[in-house]
């Protein structure tokens, strides 16, 4: 088979309608927590965020990635039949096994072959430097990269103490949705370039344990554990990240980070990306910021900022952008794409 280029034919993605402010979650968790004096304005505080989209009781994380993979498909004129092959790169799954991506495929009617991807939030990073690797090398020529996020499955309604409180914050700042990127064989390059590290002796700094997950997966909504994280452990993890992970690719391209129209980097709290932002030198005005009004994305948020710059025009055919992914383990990434 010919070396062919890989370049991006559309992005979709899928948030929820039903939104959850952080005042309304706060008033929740005081009604199933009436002994305990749980601080207010903490999440916000610490976060960043105000809103998360909140899937419907009945969808799972197939559904998610389902609905973004059908637009992404009308978007281009496609059917489900047109793709050769389906790759899953979410953190949340349908079930331990048989791999997620089968089930997507199933309901979209694919019937190529699938498989999973998973490293936390950078899953769909990886799942694009696979599908570049295997369209570059001729093995397939039209890949679907999709995933479902649905996090607030784990949140924890009821806490021991305050102290607990603290420890599993992190579950309240996450967010459900769904993304899709459409990669094809091209005869310019769209994939320019991507690079990763990982410094995984940092791995228990944030944890999503699956003693609780439900025997019957098909039997209401996937129950996880809390995500629980020490924050200070989890900084120390990417400091310990060498950062020409981010820069060597644009060394190497004689690029630097103004010549992009956007940077998409993954947002688990605002004051953690502006920190981040300021050690490897990406200019806030670059950065589409979606923690906010979004909540955390988890490995859905890189698709879902790219969806949204390329939707508004901020981003149109020919920009240069790039996806800059941070994970627990620790790990990092980048991938620098020509739209």
């Amino acid at each position: 088979m010919t070396q062919s280029h890989t370049r991006l034919a559309g992005v979709a993605a899928h948030l929820p309608e039903t939104t959850l402010s952080t005042a309304e979650l706060e008033d929740r968790l005081a009604e199933r927590n009436p002994t305990l004096d749980l601080p207010r304005g903490l999440i916000h505080e610490h976060s960043g965020v105000r809103r998360r989209h909140i899937a419907l009781p009945h969808e799972k994380p197939s559904d998610l990635a389902a609905h973004a993979a059908r637009r992404v498909l009308e978007d281009n004129d496609l059917r489900a039949a047109d793709l050769d092959l389906l790759i899953y790169a979410g953190v949340s799954s349908d079930a331990v096994e048989p791999a997620t991506g089968h089930i997507v495929a199933a309901k979209i009617g694919a019937c190529c072959p699938v498989f999973d991807v998973r490293n936390a939030c950078n899953s769909v990073l990886n799942a694009i430097q696979v599908a570049d690797a295997l369209i570059s090398a001729g093995r397939h020529r039209r890949v679907l990269v999709c995933c479902g996020e649905l996090p607030t499955a784990g949140t924890p309604w009821t806490v021991a103490s305050a102290e607990e409180y603290v420890t599993v914050a992190a579950s309240y700042t996450v967010s459900d949705a769904g993304a899709a990127l459409l990669l094809e064989a091209g005869s310019e390059p769209g994939v320019l370039a991507h690079r990763f590290s990982a410094y995984s002796a940092g791995w228990q700094a944030a944890v999503s344990a699956v003693d609780n997950l439900t025997t019957d997966p098909w039997a209401g909504r996937p129950t996880i554990g809390p995500l629980v994280v020490d924050s200070a452990g989890l900084v120390r993890g990417i400091e310990n990240i060498d950062y020409a992970v981010f820069h060597k690719p644009l060394a190497d391209l004689g690029l630097t980070w103004d010549d992009f129209a956007a940077v998409c980097v993954h947002q688990a709290t605002l004051p953690t990306l502006w920190w981040f932002c300021d050690q490897v030198r990406i200019p806030q005005g670059k950065v589409v910021v979606t923690i906010a009004q979004h909540g955390n994305l988890v490995a859905a948020t890189l698709l879902v900022q790219l969806a949204r710059v390329v939707g508004s025009g901020r981003v149109r055919r020919g920009d240069l952008v790039a996806l800059v992914g941070l994970a627990s383990g620790a790990s990092a990434g980048i991938v620098v794409v020509r739209w």
